[in-house]
């Protein structure tokens, strides 16, 4: 497996960047929850792809409704990634659910419940 090179990274950490930027201000659509960020992203070597790890505060039919909403709009967000990243080719985006912050909040609670008693 190659290791990954400090061009990859900061592409990845612009795309990041930028998404963010997207998901906060430009997505008008009603089943993207205002309560979602970008967690991650990782962008194929050769710039097709890309996966981005999309958190969702919220309970299950929020998280369904939000993933369903920014799959619906994947060709308007990479349209506007597109004219604000200056790179060779545009990625294409697959968004992936990240649950790790819900679980480390409720794993944190569970730990509070058993120092409390």
């Amino acid at each position: 497996m190659k290791k990954r090179s400090i061009k990859n990274t900061r592409i990845n950490e612009e795309v990041l960047r930028e998404l963010s930027n997207i998901l906060r201000g430009d997505i008008k659509d009603p089943r993207v929850s205002p309560l979602c960020s970008v967690v991650a992203v990782e962008v194929a070597p050769d710039l097709k792809t890309a996966k981005a790890y999309i958190s969702v505060l919220g309970d299950e039919k929020t998280q369904a409704d939000t993933m369903e909403g920014l799959k619906s709009s994947a060709g308007y967000i990479r349209k506007k990634l597109a004219s604000n990243v200056n790179l060779r080719n545009t990625p294409e985006i697959h968004f992936i659910l990240d649950q790790s912050i819900e679980y480390g909040v409720r794993m944190s609670k569970m730990i509070d419940e058993v120092n409390g008693q």
